[in-house]
């Protein structure tokens, strides 16, 4: 998760409680990361509007993404387990899919890093969903 601040190539976006950043590892296509910005390690250490404003920008990205990607299902995911800070794996899991029925990291693949050009390309279509 490369979203240790500042507006390198990877990120897409500033939200009122997040930072938006696009996984290197595109192997699924559209796999983002949302990074809370204060730091916290669970949704109960935030204060009810804080977890309310949050989950409305986690959902903005999901529905950004599905606008761009138009996923079959979108997954969310927040764990924690490596990196105890909140942040979530939105993936959109697209039509074609190898294991539409397994979490992402139950699939074994080779990550899939895109030239420099279609990252940006992606990138601005986001921030173009999220408008």
């Amino acid at each position: 998760m490369h979203a240790r601040g500042g507006e390198g190539p990877l990120y897409v976006a500033d939200l009122p409680t997040s930072r938006v950043y696009f996984n290197e590892d595109q192997f699924f296509p559209g796999w983002v990361f949302v990074v809370l910005k204060r730091h916290a390690i669970e949704l109960y250490d935030l204060t009810p509007s804080e977890r309310a404003a949050h989950i409305e920008d986690v959902n903005r990205v999901a529905s950004a993404l599905a606008r761009v990607y138009e996923p079959v299902k979108m997954n969310y995911e927040l764990l924690g387990n490596q990196v105890p800070h909140i942040h979530w794996h939105l993936v959109p899991r697209l039509a074609g899919d190898p294991e539409p029925r397994w979490p992402v990291w139950r699939v074994p693949h080779e990550p899939k890093a895109l030239p420099a050009a279609e990252v940006a390309r992606r990138i601005g279509q986001i921030r173009a969903a999220l408008g």
